[in-house]
């Protein structure tokens, strides 16, 4: 999956949306919006950063030489 192409978007979109109704309907604090973003955000993050790091070697042209 090509980081930030069109299957990306929509897998970040959707995991925006559940982790955000997750924490914002199961919250009784006074802050829950503000907790909401901020879960949400970071698990958007979270899936940038592992798709990234996951998409690094697999088109690699050099991979190590004798690898266990």
């Amino acid at each position: 999956m090509k980081i930030f192409g069109k299957n990306h978007i929509i897998i970040s979109a959707i995991t925006f949306a559940i982790l955000f109704f997750m924490n914002y309907l199961g919250n009784k604090e006074a802050d829950k919006l503000e907790r909401a973003l901020m879960i949400a955000f970071a698990g958007v993050i979270g899936l940038s950063i592992g798709l990234f790091i996951f998409n690094k070697g697999k088109d690699d042209k050099n991979p190590p030489q004798n690898f266990d």
